[in-house]
């Protein structure tokens, strides 16, 4: 990048920025590297101090092109209010940032500028705005991030073609063995291409006040890479930052993020309902998943997201209509993970929402019941240290998804019936006989030798 860009895009950026009224004087940033980071902006206002601890997250994933008639930010907030009082404290926005139009597919995730907002939601004033709004709620916010690959149009492709696989020609190329032609791989063997990567990162925690990331396809960049950018991250110290890598990577972990993705959970959870494979596979699955994780670091799990909603179906679809779907999402939220809830789940959207995301838009006002649901058992799960915190027992049999969440004195009781027939399930010994609190009727009740289930039930039972 020649020097007069360079002072042309930084004066840009220091006249949008003063002429901003809740620009702060809170610590400037500072490059990575100033050869390639163009990009020194003054902190928008004032850093979040209420960012949740990262075993108290329950996620909300916002689909910006399906979630209001407009598709805007301004759509996202005017339900701001109904995010909150369903149970979520962390909101994540899909990628914002404009699309691609060379071999492209509209997707958000062929991104052409890392460092500007697609004039399809608004602009940056727009974006700091429903950051605010969200901050006044007590609602973190974090942006998506797809470092992997730009779309074949990305600024970055004229200026700086070394920062980008090549073929034995000199061709770039798309992400190997993925079939995603309409990207082009990044270069993670090149030293500028990284720090100009973490410059645009940091560039968005400071101008537009976000709280952390949910990192695209976390697995095809480098170990290496990952933890170059989470240290430079956590480096700006006036935030408190949520980092979410899409990815089943053990190594993660390591890297420095504080949630993993359930893919694996997701699909023996599919397998659970759809081949009738013993609940107790689960124990293995959360063993495996969890093997290199530390005390304070969590899945993140879910009964739909953006992907499998198109390509594989509604929860409804999967999990046996309303009410499988919510046994499944029970068992799924009260386990030791953070829950993570895609926008139109909570009214039983009943058609798919397919890529590219533009073709129907989400009604709110179906099935207020399933909405009243959804926030009864994400708010009684907020509610309980020991589903967030506490050391987890399984139960588990072919049938019944069972488990202890226990905290100092605090135990929570799970029994969620995951098939849509009858079910018994047979009380360890160990906790026959002691008296529970149903979390959602106060009504209690002592657990004998065996307890009865119905159809897709799901019980949850406490006691201190």
């Amino acid at each position: 990048m020649n020097i007069i860009k360079v002072n042309l895009i930084i004066a840009l950026l220091a006249g949008v920025l003063s002429s901003c009224s809740k620009s702060s004087t809170a610590e400037p940033f500072v490059p990575v590297n100033p050869t390639v980071d163009s990009l020194r902006v003054p902190q928008y206002g004032t850093p979040f101090n209420k960012v949740p601890d990262p075993r108290d997250v329950v996620i909300y994933q916002v689909n910006m092109r399906v979630f209001s008639q407009q598709g805007d930010f301004a759509g996202v907030v005017k339900r701001l209010d109904n995010i909150k009082s369903l149970g979520a404290n962390t909101i994540y926005l899909m990628p914002i940032y404009p699309v691609g139009t060379e071999k492209a597919l509209n997707s958000p995730y062929c991104i052409k500028d890392y460092t500007q907002v697609n004039t399809e939601f608004g602009n940056l004033q727009q974006l700091r705005t429903l950051v605010d709004e969200a901050h006044n709620r007590g609602l973190t916010v974090i942006l998506d991030w797809v470092a992997n690959h730009t779309a074949w149009d990305h600024v970055w492709m004229k200026q700086h073609k070394d920062w980008y696989l090549q073929d034995n020609n000199g061709n770039v190329v798309s992400p190997p063995g993925t079939g995603w032609n309409d990207v082009a791989q990044l270069n993670f063997g090149n030293k500028n291409m990284r720090l100009a990567m973490i410059s645009a990162m940091r560039y968005w925690v400071l101008a537009a006040n976000v709280d952390g990331f949910r990192c695209d396809y976390t697995d095809g960049p480098p170990v290496d890479f990952w933890q170059q950018a989470t240290d430079s991250l956590r480096k700006v110290n006036t935030h408190t930052l949520l980092l979410m890598a899409e990815g089943s990577r053990p190594g993660n972990f390591n890297a420095g993020f504080q949630y993993n993705f359930g893919f694996g959970y997701f699909g023996y959870l599919k397998r659970i309902f759809e081949q009738k494979a013993p609940v107790s596979g689960i124990d293995s699955v959360n063993n495996a998943e969890y093997a290199q994780a530390s005390d304070a670091q969590r899945m993140v799990r879910y009964t739909t997201n953006h992907d499998v909603n198109g390509s594989d179906g509604t929860p409804e679809e999967l999990f046996g209509g309303k009410r499988g779907a919510m046994a499944a999402f029970v068992a799924t939220a009260f386990m030791k993970n953070v829950p993570m809830v895609y926008n139109g789940q909570e009214v039983a959207t009943p058609h798919r929402l397919t890529f590219p995301f533009t073709s129907t838009k989400i009604d709110w006002s179906l099935n207020p019941d399933v909405t009243v649901e959804y926030s009864n058992i994400i708010n009684k799960r907020q509610s309980l240290d020991a589903v967030k915190r506490g050391e987890i027992q399984y139960y588990n049999t072919a049938d019944i998804c069972a488990y202890v969440r226990t905290l100092g004195t605090q135990q929570v009781l799970v029994l969620v019936n995951m098939r849509n027939t009858a079910e018994t399930f047979h009380v360890p010994t160990s906790l026959q006989g002691t008296q529970w609190t149903n979390v959602f009727t106060n009504d209690n009740q002592v657990i004998n030798a065996t307890v009865a289930i119905a159809p897709f039930e799901y019980i949850v039972l406490k006691r201190n």
